[in-house]
């Protein structure tokens, strides 16, 4: 795209190959780890489901039995395939077996490895073969019923009983949203596991769970029909589940998954070895999935000030931008988030906000961005919030961004009713449609004040990405250079679960999903 902002073209590339070298020397200590959680994400993805008899999810009990035998460095897939070998069981009677404690997945005779990958890729393509299924599916109803214009209308549901999410997100679709994300309850990125079932009980938001997935994509799908267009679903992939999530999510064809590189290490205090580990498998399965990652730069800006600190949220996009294509994510599966959130008593804080935005798009012309409301300055006046979201909705149209979270007046007072996410839907369809072509009418004043201010958070994001090149991404985390939040690296949540690989770990869904050639 023609450039309005006249961005220094050698700044960008310099930016870009600096998050690339960024991404490369973090993917060299992925590759030679795992973590729990990515290995009980193989173990859902090899068809184990279901908890035992104190609800503790299968998946737990087959990986916690490994690490038990000290066996977690050559992946689940390695004993689930042997123990498939040696017993003639599949890989879901296995984890019943090592649940009722009749069997120890690691002390079993060891067969031929050979025989072993050969096992286990074939369960592995044919559960592969499902989650493509699955984004077919997708593609079927987006050339049958089609789906709404950008920006999607994105909207959440927050009740924490999936059956009343279901009666809030069917009245959003009718209403207008074009994505409808169910909201998850407070804390559980901190679980180490993944409940299991429909829930009813949440706070702040509902449970991510596989049925409660399936619950809410059946029945957007009946409201798809109903109004005539696709209804996106998204959850959160995030946390110390990540790729767990991520593969659920694919398996019931979720559209959209908040998953973000840094996000979890900065804002719920897990380890950085562990993030940076998980969010490599799941960035694989949402890429081979189709679905469209959210990241969550738009998260800094609640901690750091707007106007101080825009170029950490640049600077965070392109780190996200080469993880993602480092995991197969294309461009325009990269919903890279930034926020509308500058004090609204600065002097000319609108046209700053409009700086950030076309700055962003001009970047990332591909990728289907994610913008989020205002929030830090919402007061609990209405009348003002529903102001300063009609601005936000407008800079929206105007630089065509990708996703919009719609903001809602209430924000500060209580999760919205039934009539504000239909006041904020009506808000954002009244300003898109009346300023549908404004971006195309509007060029900006040579060195005025947007230009002045792109061109600032672009230096300052090329200089910050270019010393962390320097530094290292562990270092820059520990001194709080993104969000102003300082993590350790031995430090946070979830450390145990990382381990280094065998020379003999064998992970298929990787192979399968990042290339499917074998």
């Amino acid at each position: 795209m023609n450039s309005k902002l006249n961005l220094d073209n050698n700044k960008i590339q310099s930016a870009r190959n600096a998050a690339r070298s960024i991404a490369e020397d973090v993917q060299g200590f992925i590759d030679r780890h795992t973590t729990s959680t990515t290995e009980r994400t193989v173990v859902r993805l090899l068809g184990v489901d279901g908890v035992d008899e104190i609800e503790k999810p299968l998946p737990n009990v087959v990986v916690d039995n490994i690490i038990e035998g000290g066996g977690l460095s050559r992946g689940a897939a390695f004993w689930i395939g042997n123990a498939i070998l040696q017993t003639g069981q599949d890989p879901q009677t296995v984890a019943e077996s090592i649940s009722r404690g009749e069997l120890d997945i690691t002390r079993l005779p060891l067969e031929n490895e050979d025989k072993i990958r050969e096992k286990i890729y074939e369960i592995a393509d044919n559960n592969v073969k499902k989650i493509a299924n699955k984004r077919k599916e997708r593609d079927n109803y987006l050339n049958t019923i089609g789906e709404g214009p950008k920006p999607y209308l994105y909207v959440i549901v927050a009740t924490g009983n999936i059956y009343e999410d279901v009666v809030q997100a069917k009245a959003a679709a009718r209403q207008g949203a074009d994505v409808i994300a169910v909201i998850r309850t407070t804390a559980q990125s901190l679980l180490d596991y993944v409940p299991y079932g429909a829930t009813t009980e949440g706070f702040g938001g509902t449970y991510a769970t596989q049925e409660n997935f399936k619950i809410m994509r059946k029945a957007l799908d009946e409201s798809g029909e109903e109004v005539g267009k696709y209804i996106r679903l998204c959850n959160y992939c995030s946390g110390l589940c990540m790729p767990e999530i991520a593969a659920m999510g694919a398996l019931e064809r979720l559209d959209v998954m908040l998953n973000d590189a840094l996000y979890g290490i900065l804002f719920r205090d897990i380890n950085m070895q562990r993030t940076l580990v998980d969010q490599y498998f799941s960035r694989i399965i949402n890429g081979f999935a189709g679905i469209i990652i959210n990241t969550g730069e738009d998260n800094y800006l609640t901690t750091a000030d707007a106007v101080e600190e825009a170029h950490t949220v640049l600077a965070s996009q392109f780190i996200n931008e080469q993880f993602a294509l480092k995991a197969g994510i294309p461009q325009e599966q990269m919903g890279l988030g930034h926020a509308f959130e500058i004090n609204p008593k600065i002097e000319n804080g609108f046209l700053l906000e409009l700086a950030q935005a076309q700055m962003t798009r001009e970047i990332f012309p591909n990728a289907p961005l994610k913008y989020m409301p205002p929030t830090k300055f919402m007061t609990g006046n209405i009348f003002k919030g529903h102001l300063q979201d009609a601005l936000f909705n407008l800079v929206s149209i105007w630089t065509n961004q990708g996703i919009q979270l719609l903001g809602m007046h209430t924000e500060a007072i209580h999760t919205p009713h039934l009539q504000d996410r239909m006041l904020s839907i009506e808000n954002a369809k009244y300003i898109f449609n009346n300023a549908k072509s404004l971006g195309d009418e509007i060029e900006f004043k040579q060195g005025g004040i947007i230009q002045s201010r792109a061109k600032e958070i672009l230096d300052k994001a090329e200089r910050l990405l270019n010393d962390i090149k320097t530094e290292g991404l562990f270092s820059t985390i520990e001194k709080g250079k993104f969000g102003g939040v300082k993590r350790p690296r031995d430090g946070g949540k979830g450390l145990k679960g990382v381990t280094v690989k065998d020379d003999k770990y064998y992970n298929p869904f990787i192979e399968l999903m990042l290339g499917g050639v074998r």
